[in-house]
């Protein structure tokens, strides 16, 4: 096992990744940049180093800082959570031929799967369908109209390197798609240094259907469900809940056990999630493979108690797995909400200052199994500084059924305070107060109806 970590991410997965090597036994240094120099999550790490200014080019994304800090403090491994390196491969090559582990998947895994354009080659050779779209990276705009004429309108234009909805645009005509392919490469450049497209065709009425799984370096690579993620705003993830009300058990067994073989084949490694499109005719289709944490992994946690950071870890310093896939239950029902600091009214512009009360549900215990649980780096007299994702964390709730967990969810939220910012809280109740949410067959658009509800009747 290793004996000291460096963890290149910030907030609360940074706070998630030091508790799990906590429970390790393994010691951490937190990486910051100038603009989280006083970020709480600081606190709990055993050292810290600031690896640059506040733009994540010259910190997060500072590839020659960060190795240089896991050199100086003698680092045996490097933690990227999620966003910033954690699916670039070159990153990864590079943490190897300085003989440090990337706590991810192998370069060979990131360059095949996390590319998404990659991805949807390989999963089509291996028997599992995508969502039709362009043969691969789309090289310029008018390579962009031609395949667009080829898929059919409207499409989605997506970028081939990272997710959380950056890079995304949804055209509707071609009048509509120069604009759109300048804006998303940009985005995509920004947030994770690679400026790639690729395009799908737009599905009006779809589910964000996805599954977790884990894989070590011996070729046994296990699922533990699905989750649901269909409640979005702006192509980004709100409420996540697993497992997911329109899957059904034998498609959970049938397609889990595809998608382990599939990933056995080609020797995957670490965590990862599967993510697919469930039509209105209950068909799925492979969107992309997220070659890392996901955001929403807490959900997973509490369903089937498996410690999945922990897992990245064992996996990375060379562990096998000891988990079967008939071990693996999926226990209740869990449900996840994204708390940001942003102004739901105001087209969900993010709302960066300081938070000047931050008081948890009365409830609250920070770990796998519940009922309540709160994923945040957060504390009162926090400056949310405006350079980056707006999250403030992630509310995670635990019941037996979904209407229990929903109900939990609602009084959690009412115990939950976040002075100072505009922030999430009201809108979560009134989505999980609709009509739609709690019958469970929703998609993303029904949701963004009742999204655009709360925001005509809060003006």
């Amino acid at each position: 096992m290793f004996d000291k970590v460096l963890i290149i991410n910030r907030g609360e997965i940074a706070l998630r990744v030091i508790h799990a090597c906590r429970k390790l036994g393994i010691r951490t240094v937190a990486a910051y940049s100038e603009a989280d120099a006083n970020s709480p999550h600081l606190n709990f790490a055993d050292e810290t180093v600031c690896i640059g200014a506040g733009p994540s080019s010259k910190s997060y994304l500072n590839q020659d800082a960060i190795l240089k800090a896991a050199e100086d403090y003698q680092c045996q491994a490097i933690h990227p959570g999620y966003g910033f390196l954690s699916e670039n491969a070159m990153f990864a090559t590079r943490c190897a031929l300085h003989k440090i582990a990337f706590i991810g998947p192998s370069p060979s895994s990131l360059r095949l799967m996390g590319d998404k354009a990659s991805a949807r080659s390989t999963m089509a050779n291996k028997g599992v369908i995508g969502v039709p779209g362009s043969k691969g990276i789309l090289l310029n705009v008018e390579e962009a109209l031609k395949s667009a004429e080829t898929v059919g309108y409207p499409v989605l234009l997506k970028a081939t390197a990272g997710g959380g909805g950056k890079g995304m645009r949804i055209c509707r005509s071609a009048e509509d798609l120069p604009k759109a392919f300048e804006q998303a490469s940009m985005e995509a450049l920004s947030a994770f240094g690679d400026a790639g497209l690729y395009m799908e065709r737009f599905v009006e009425g779809g589910r964000h259907i996805e599954f977790q799984v884990l894989g070590d370096r011996y070729g046994h690579v296990v699922h533990l469900g699905e989750r649901e993620c269909s409640t979005q705003r702006n192509n980004q993830k709100v409420i996540e809940e697993a497992p997911s009300p329109g899957v059904s058990d034998n498609q959970r067994y049938e397609l889990g056990e595809r998608i382990c073989q599939l990933l056995s084949e080609i020797g995957y490694i670490g965590a990862g999630t599967i993510e697919l499109l469930r039509t209105p005719q209950g068909e799925l289709f492979f969107m992309e493979m997220n070659t890392r944490l996901q955001v929403e992994h807490p959900v997973t946690e509490m369903i089937t108690g498996v410690d999945l950071v922990e897992w990245q870890i064992r996996i990375a310093a060379g562990q096998r797995l000891s988990i079967q896939q008939d071990q693996i239950n999926l226990t209740g029902h869990s449900i996840e909400c994204r708390l940001n600091a942003e102004d739901p009214l105001e087209n969900f512009r993010p709302a960066p200052g300081e938070v000047t009360c931050f008081e948890a549900p009365q409830a609250w215990r920070y770990n796998h199994n519940g009922p309540i649980r709160l994923d945040s780096h957060v504390q009162s007299g926090y400056k949310v500084p405006p350079l980056y994702d707006s999250m403030l964390g992630k509310l995670i709730v635990k019941a037996d059924t979904r209407e229990q967990a929903i109900d939990l969810m609602i009084e959690a939220l009412k115990q939950l305070s976040i002075d100072g910012v505009p922030n999430t809280i009201e809108l979560h109740k009134h989505l999980l107060n609709s009509e739609v949410f709690r019958s469970g067959q929703y998609s993303t658009p029904d949701m963004s109806a009742v999204i655009a509800q709360f925001q005509a009747q809060a003006k």
